[in-house]
């Protein structure tokens, strides 16, 4: 016989009870997603931790393009076409933190979690070689993955060798790059001195397209490092280098592993950033940054002490894991972050729910250079292995250029803060100023 509800429970209307008693099943467990689904769900910021707007919308989403009745710059086209411009004519080519990208897009960093290091993750790259994108590789791949033999393309990590012998062999040898991410594991595993002799990536060092990105933090929890699940084997074999927590209950099999965040300073981001110039002279100099509350702080750091682009995510971003306290209510979102840093002094990078256009070319009329591609990238190539992130990229260039265009200008850096309606005037961010024309031009280092 099948036991009846329980009329007798204790009962909250218009209070989480539900969250109450899984808490009080599960424990610790309950602080994450259910490890069933780690590798095979990305995670980033729920709608209920968007400010207030339409379901599902932040503010970048809530903001409206707002084309002019007047438009000099699509009589200055006019006459240098002779004739009537159409969208056709917008030319996405941009410069992308020293290296020139035929799109404002960028494949975003993937680490060492499952569905970031594994065959998707390698399919991807292989596209973004071919849409001629800059693309980041997460952090502690090396340190998780190990070293490589010869026959894997050197002494880089295998998942990590795997990932640039795609991009390298796809590649037209001109467009894109390839940016390897540091955290605290990764400079102890020597990954950026590994990657800089290695034979294998010369021809990245050869042609200028190799950079190294300093992450400070990320979207998906500010503040703490990498966190991935693992398993008892794992979990004994990565212990020395991280931590690992039982916080899924010792009867099941899923560990956590953490990875620690690291300490920064002002004087800490600069030395770096200093060291990483000096050390790698050949490489581009990225920094990754949190969507901290003294993010314009950070940022102009980092540009001031020579970084060739700062990265910022919002906290809409991540495809990692996460508790879920951080997916929801740590913090700022993107367009707080981009209010709060102004007019960028350098290449300013995006990264956080961008998946088409629209929120793209808000973005970038808002100051950014480029739009970071990471869960719609990962589901694009799961939907298609050989063509899925190149038509979504299609998809999006469209878009851009249907958009930019209907704004009257026909480049990505000619658009402005006067190009976007926000409904809430506090969160507009301050006009931008342009960047001089040869800081415009495709392939320059800023």
């Amino acid at each position: 016989m099948t036991a009846g509800p329980d009329t007798d429970a204790l009962r909250a209307a218009g209070f989480p009870e539900g969250e109450v008693r899984a808490r009080a099943r599960a424990g610790t467990a309950a602080v994450f997603p259910h490890p069933g689904t780690y590798g095979r769900s990305l995670f980033g910021a729920h709608p209920s931790g968007c400010p207030a707007g339409p379901a599902g919308a932040d503010p970048l989403d809530h903001a409206r393009l707002v084309p002019p009745v007047f438009m000099p710059q699509r009589l200055e086209k006019l006459i240098e076409l002779g004739r009537e411009p159409v969208h056709d004519d917008v030319d996405l080519r941009t410069g992308i933190g020293g290296f020139a990208s035929a799109l404002p897009l960028f494949l975003s960093a993937f680490g060492s979690t499952r569905a970031g290091s594994g065959d998707l993750a390698v399919a991807a790259s292989a596209q973004a070689a071919r849409l001629g994108v800059p693309m980041v590789l997460g952090e502690n791949m090396v340190p998780v993955h190990g070293h490589g033999t010869a026959s894997d393309g050197g002494h880089a990590a295998g998942a990590l060798a795997a990932r640039i012998r795609a991009y390298v062999d796809a590649s037209d040898g001109v467009s894109g790059g390839v940016v390897v991410q540091q955290s605290t594991q990764d400079a102890d595993a020597e990954v950026w001195n590994l990657l800089y002799s290695d034979p294998s990536v010369q021809p990245l060092v050869e042609s200028g397209r190799l950079g190294f990105e300093l992450k400070i933090g990320q979207g998906a929890k500010p503040g703490l490092g990498g966190m991935t699940v693992v398993d008892g084997a794992e979990a004994g074999r990565l212990s020395d280098a991280f931590g690992v927590r039982d916080v899924f209950g010792a009867d099941g099999p899923a560990r956590l592993r953490c990875a620690t965040p690291g300490t920064f300073t002002e004087e800490i981001v600069r030395q770096q950033v200093r060291f990483m110039r000096s050390n790698f002279p050949r490489a581009r100099v990225w920094v990754k940054l949190p969507p901290g509350r003294d993010v314009a702080l950070a940022s102009r750091t980092a540009w001031r002490a020579g970084a060739d682009a700062v990265t910022v995510d919002g906290a809409e971003g991540g495809t990692g894991w996460a508790p879920r306290a951080f997916l929801d209510q740590v913090g700022l979102p993107l367009a707080e972050c981009l209010r709060r840093i102004g007019p960028p002094e350098g290449c300013l990078l995006v990264t956080g729910r961008f998946h088409e256009g629209g929120r793209t070319v808000r973005a970038l009329a808002a100051g950014a250079r480029a739009a970071g591609l990471g869960r719609a990238a990962l589901l694009a190539v799961d939907e298609d292995r050989e063509h899925g992130l190149v038509r979504l990229a299609q998809s999006i260039a469209l878009e851009c250029r249907l958009l930019i265009s209907a704004l009257g200008k026909y480049a990505p850096a000619a658009l402005s803060a006067d190009d976007v309606w926000w409904p809430d005037t506090a969160t507009a961010p301050a006009p931008a100023v342009p960047a001089p024309a040869a800081a415009r031009r495709v392939g320059g280092a800023v």
